[in-house]
This record gives structure tokens, C-alpha cells and sequence, in this order.
């Protein structure tokens, strides 16, 4: 029986052109418009909407939704602020910090991306050291664009403590 585990393929780095909802601020739709978001990343942590969703209930002005992450959440951007958020659920009214702006967003998704593969031929999953070295190398990546980035039980903390046990390897088992 074979029980290697699927090779991930390189992922390409591409911005996508999304259109906002009526309530968008005309500075975030423009960006969202003319600049666009991330395609994807690597996993399931972020997939791009095909439309971007108007959030009522989150940020004291709400927010637009541009992707899911995981199960049941989702990467927005706050109206009020323009931070890019992760909420963690279609019903939750709270939201964790993942950016500083779109523009960082954008940044730390292309770095990461051009990173990947994360871990070299060769690598076990058992050799932790390595993991935990890889990781910390794209924390100083996101780090280094938005110092904001890393945190608490934030999306790129999240991300990279994910790579740190091996959950973006792509070798096989």
C-alpha cells in the first residue's frame, strides 16, 4: 500500500483584480480593483473569493472578505483601519490581526510563496531542528515587511508553527 503523501506543487505568485461591494470605501475598492489580492498561498490557509463578501458585523465600520482560511473562516479587510484580518468563522464578531494593509499582505503572501519549497530534498520529517529553522526563516521574511505581522495566534504565527511541525513538506513519506 502506498502511503506517500501528495506532492505539493510550486505555487505561482499572481495578483487577481476584484471588485468591492457598494460598501467599501472608494481607497480600499481601488486597491482591491487596480492592484488586487493574492490568487492564493500555499494550503488551504488562504483561497481567494471569487467576489470579495461585505462583512456588517466585524470592525467598527465591518469589513470585506476576500478569502477563506482553514474550515470555516476568513481573510478581510477591515474598513475602519484597513488591516487585513483572519475571522475565524462565519458567525464569530471578533477577528485576529494578520497585516498592517493589503499592501503587506500582498508583500509577506509573494515572499512566502517565492520560498516554497520550504524544506530541502532530503529533509526528514523528524529532523525538528531543520523544521524549526525553516520557520523561523519565513517569521524574519513576513517579519521584515510587516513587523506587525507575527502576531499572537495570528495568521503568519499560525503559518509558520504549521511549517515548524511539517505541514507544508513536500516530500514524500
Amino acid at each position: 500500500m502506498d502511503q506517500s503523501l501528495p506532492q505539493l506543487p510550486k505555487p505561482g505568485f499572481v495578483l487577481i483584480r476584484t471588485e468591492a461591494p457598494p460598501e467599501v470605501p472608494t481607497p480600499i475598492a481601488v486597491d482591491l480593483g487596480e492592484t488586487g489580492i493574492p490568487g492564493g498561498l500555499i494550503g488551504y490557509e488562504y483561497q481567494r473569493l471569487s467576489e470579495a463578501v461585505y462583512f456588517g458585523r466585524i470592525g467598527e465600520q465591518g469589513s470585506v472578505a476576500i478569502a477563506t482560511s482553514g474550515l470555516s473562516g476568513h481573510i478581510a479587510v477591515d474598513l475602519a483601519s484597513g488591516h487585513v484580518v483572519q475571522i475565524p468563522g462565519i458567525e464569530s464578531a471578533t477577528a485576529s490581526h494578520v497585516n498592517r494593509d493589503l499592501d503587506s499582505f500582498r508583500r509577506c503572501v509573494a515572499v512566502v510563496i517565492q520560498r516554497f519549497p520550504f524544506y530541502a530534498e532530503g529533509d526528514e520529517e523528524g529532523d525538528e531542528e531543520r523544521l524549526a529553522e525553516v520557520a523561523e526563516e519565513l517569521r524574519d521574511l513576513v517579519s521584515g515587511i510587516d513587523e506587525t505581522a507575527l502576531a499572537h495566534n495570528g495568521f503568519w504565527e499560525t503559518f509558520c508553527d504549521d511549517v515548524a511541525i511539517g505541514d507544508y513538506a513536500d516530500w514524500e513519506a
